[in-house]
């Protein structure tokens, strides 16, 4: 597990100080108001000392987004304290690491992010917190290349849309937690075994379901060109407005290359992703003669009340949204 650079900077040391001085002053508070409206505050101080010891007990796993951050809870389960640094709905490239990021992060256990270029701003990130072991997930993964536009001869950075590289970054995170805190060497272990059999059904279903598609049914159109690594698993043609999510998407060169492509190859159906407008999409999907078959979820979960509250949602939604569309559903 590679160590992080040994750098102290002022800044999240500042964070980490006034939030434990607000913490303890909060705390202080809170106990005068409770001896004044209690008549048995001995009784609150022995439930607080009593909770207390089985969170200290437990490793805090801080992950860089919140597909990862899922994934993680289903190999550790109850025996780790798992947070994501972006929120459901964020987008995860561009994204700017706040004061209490670096805060949290100084008081993680093991920091666990995608790598492939996903985190942009992981290298100044890493530089600011000392101390705090991390692990790219996608390790052991082959790199597919971006082919076209400003990334260019970059990593593709999406390999968990495939169910099968899923199954690389449920190993990885497997042995990671099992290095930090190998007293729960066997929990980690079986809860590994069961959530990538979960994934590998997933796979089947794909499998399955895509094998016996025409040609001009083949091709996966999206606004993003994250599913790269899937369709080459799945033997699947590709089609993007862009290659990875930028401030500046949908241009009228990229929307006029897709519409050409779209009515070229007599592609039936078009899709976008939930993070970004899909207005480009339905403009081709109106002058390329196609449809909108909806969204996917790729660089974020939802909230619970969404379609794709976890990875194993996600990629349950998105097959099933791509399967009906492929298949003229």
């Amino acid at each position: 597990m590679p160590p992080l650079n040994q750098r102290s900077p002022i800044t999240p040391q500042i964070v980490c100080k006034v939030a434990i001085i607000t913490s303890l002053s909060a705390a202080f508070w809170l106990s005068g108001c409770t001896s004044a409206s209690n008549n048995s505050p001995s009784a609150s101080s022995a439930t607080s000392s009593a909770q207390q010891p089985d969170l200290r007990d437990k490793k805090v796993i801080l992950t860089t987004f919140t597909v990862l951050a899922d994934m993680v809870r289903n190999v550790a389960k109850d025996q780790a304290i798992v947070e994501s640094l972006t929120k459901p709905g964020a987008e995860v490239h561009g994204y700017e690491p706040t004061p209490s990021d670096l805060a949290r992060a100084q008081e993680a256990d093991l920091i666990l992010d995608n790598g492939l270029g996903l985190e942009r701003w992981a290298e100044r990130f890493y530089g600011s917190v000392s101390d705090v072991p991390h692990v790219t997930v996608s390790t052991g993964i082959q790199p597919l290349e971006i082919t076209e536009g400003g990334y260019r001869n970059q990593p593709n950075p999406h390999a968990w849309m495939s169910p099968r590289n899923a199954l690389v970054y449920v190993e990885n995170i497997r042995k990671a937690l099992v290095e930090i805190d190998p007293v729960n060497e066997a929990a980690y272990n079986a809860n590994a075994q069961a959530y990538s059999q979960q994934i590998q059904a997933i796979d089947q279903k794909l499998q399955t379901s895509l094998s016996q598609l025409p040609d001009h049914r083949r091709y996966m159109v999206t606004c993003e060109g994250a599913f790269t690594y899937l369709i080459q698993d799945y033997n699947l043609k590709e089609i993007y407005l862009w290659p990875i999510n930028s401030d500046q998407e949908g241009t009228p060169q990229q929307i006029r290359q897709a519409i050409d492509k779209v009515k070229a190859n007599q592609v039936p159906i078009v899709f976008c992703e939930s993070t970004v407008n899909a207005e480009a999409q339905k403009q081709v999907a109106r002058e390329g003669g196609a449809k909108f078959g909806g969204i996917f979820y790729v660089d974020s979960l939802t909230d619970a009340s969404g379609d794709a509250p976890t990875y194993i949602e996600l990629l349950e939604y998105n097959v099933d949204t791509l399967i009906k569309g492929l298949q003229g559903g």
